[in-house]
């Protein structure tokens, strides 16, 4: 497999309410949580600049003043701020929200709510890779069930011995891979849609049944900062 250039563009997500947080969460947004002495959204933008990432557009809505000001800090990459004030977007709805800050070439799509340790190969490096622009749209870093912290509910995905990926979110038969959260796309396929909250899921199977769905799956330990008790958890294992 031919792999295609790293993005240059992240679109970090850091728009959510955190509800699942709380009281983490009551005077704070999520990204501003911390693990083992720092932000989560810190740990993303670092794994970005450590992969090449040249411009992060972050969404924003919950405290976003302190995300403004926070991200203001940084100068190892250049920030660009997609205002999600006046309503929360959703997964596929806050990328379109941003799409004239992302520009046309593939991008990275990173949660802030997971983190990883451990493994041969950085999960980026992995993804990266594994990135073949002629046959994918989106390519979907994946992680081995039992191979992580934080895992909910039986969403997940089957994968070929091509790499190509079908979405499941029923428990019978249990998927063997779960999403982690940072995903390569063309930003084309947003284009045309309305500007409204929604998901990006429906999109992923569409790709899938067009076999254009890919995964890469990391040999990192993944953790999903989804709760005080998840953030416990990954503070335990991340301190040396």
């Amino acid at each position: 497999m031919t792999s295609g250039r790293f993005p240059q563009t992240a679109m970090v997500m850091a728009a959510g309410l955190g509800t699942r947080l709380r009281p983490l969460t009551d005077h704070r947004p999520k990204p501003l949580v911390e693990v083992a002495g720092r932000a989560l959204v810190d740990h993303v933008l670092d794994r970005l600049v450590e992969a090449g990432v040249e411009t992060a557009v972050v969404n924003v809505h919950h405290f976003a003043d302190q995300m403004v000001a926070h991200l203001a800090r940084r100068d190892d990459i250049r920030i660009k701020i997609s205002d999600e004030r006046a309503a929360l977007l959703d997964s596929g709805g806050g990328i379109a929200h941003a799409r004239r800050l992302l520009g046309d070439d593939p991008i990275l799509v990173a949660n802030i709510d997971s983190l990883w340790t451990g493994g041969e190969t950085p999960p980026l490096r992995t993804l990266g890779e594994a990135w073949n622009p002629e046959i994918m749209d989106v390519l979907l870093l994946l992680v081995p069930r039992g191979q992580g912290l934080g895992f909910e509910g039986p969403q997940g995905f089957f994968r070929d011995a091509a790499g190509r990926l079908t979405h499941s979110a029923q428990a019978e038969p249990p998927t063997p891979f779960a999403n982690v959260g940072f995903q390569i796309l063309k930003p084309q396929i947003l284009d045309g849609v309305r500007e409204e909250a929604f998901s990006i899921v429906p999109i992923w199977q569409r790709l899938a049944a067009q076999g254009r769905l890919h995964g890469a799956v990391m040999d990192a330990f993944w953790m999903h900062v989804g709760d005080p008790a998840a953030r416990e958890a990954a503070e335990a294992k991340l301190k040396p």
